[in-house]
């Protein structure tokens, strides 16, 4: 190998990230078109990481890793959220240290690389598209430090609210109420806003039904006059108990709120 290849592939390996995949775009735009790849991946210094993206040989990446390059080299408005951000910031200390389902948030009409896939990377991925949440709020993101990289995940707040999406299809009632209990710390001024903002009138109402159930002092600070709760019932589960404040179907044996 020539000395200008030497220096090329001693940048390369010294600027990349460990535990990270890097996309062949993002390479070919830094100077690495695919022929040189190709024979980096034949020398033994890179190994493919499904189409479209390279991993340094020997490296281990995990989904926080692939998040990462989504993130920082496609600039892909994706985020790790709903449990598996509330999981990470330490909320859902019951659950185990690492799951192995991941919820994932974007918007509408997100397309994520084919290399990355659960399969890849060992876990079972559950990406969720909807605009229910605005996405230009930035007190409802946090960043997350994983070893020398960091990814943007969902705030606390804005993890809660995800959550209750997906209640009772992909999270169980028991559940997101175990984990709301533990959220005793939230800030109101943020609930204030995503709520406000939210465009999904079942799940602000589970929200405050389940807020005020695990009585929760940020609860009292909260103005619902300016929050749009809608009109008409919503059902959260079959066969369950009518929740005459929120208007909500609950699990039957679910202690009703007082109107």
């Amino acid at each position: 190998m020539g000395t200008e290849n030497k220096t090329k592939i001693n940048r390369l390996i010294s600027h990349w990230t460990p535990g990270t995949p890097s996309v062949t775009s993002y390479l070919n735009a830094s100077g690495f078109g695919r022929d040189l790849l190709v024979k980096y991946k034949n020398s033994g210094w890179l190994e493919s990481f499904g189409r479209g993206a390279y991993i340094r040989s020997g490296d281990t990446v995990d989904w926080l890793g692939a998040l990462y390059s989504l993130q920082r080299q496609l600039a892909l408005p994706v985020h790790a959220g709903g449990k598996t951000a509330l999981e990470l910031q330490g909320y859902a200390h019951y659950l185990p240290a690492r799951q192995y389902k991941v919820f994932l948030y974007g918007p509408l009409g997100l397309t994520l690389p084919s290399w990355f896939t659960g399969e890849r990377l060992g876990v079972t991925l559950v990406l969720t598209r909807t605009n229910m949440l605005p996405t230009d709020q930035a007190q409802g993101f946090s960043e997350f430090k994983e070893l020398g990289f960091s990814v943007k995940i969902a705030a606390p707040e804005r993890a809660v609210i995800e959550m209750l999406h997906l209640v009772p299809g992909k999270i169980g009632f028991d559940e997101a109420l175990l984990i709301m209990e533990n959220l005793v710390t939230l800030r109101p001024d943020v609930v204030q806003e995503l709520l406000a903002g939210c465009r999904s009138v079942k799940v602000k109402r589970l929200f405050l039904y389940m807020a005020e159930r695990c009585a929760h002092p940020w609860v009292s600070k909260l103005d619902v006059s300016k929050i749009d709760l809608g009109k008409g019932k919503r059902m959260i589960v079959p066969n369950g108990r009518y929740n005459a404040k929120y208007r909500i179907t609950v699990p039957a044996d679910r202690e009703e709120i007082p109107a």
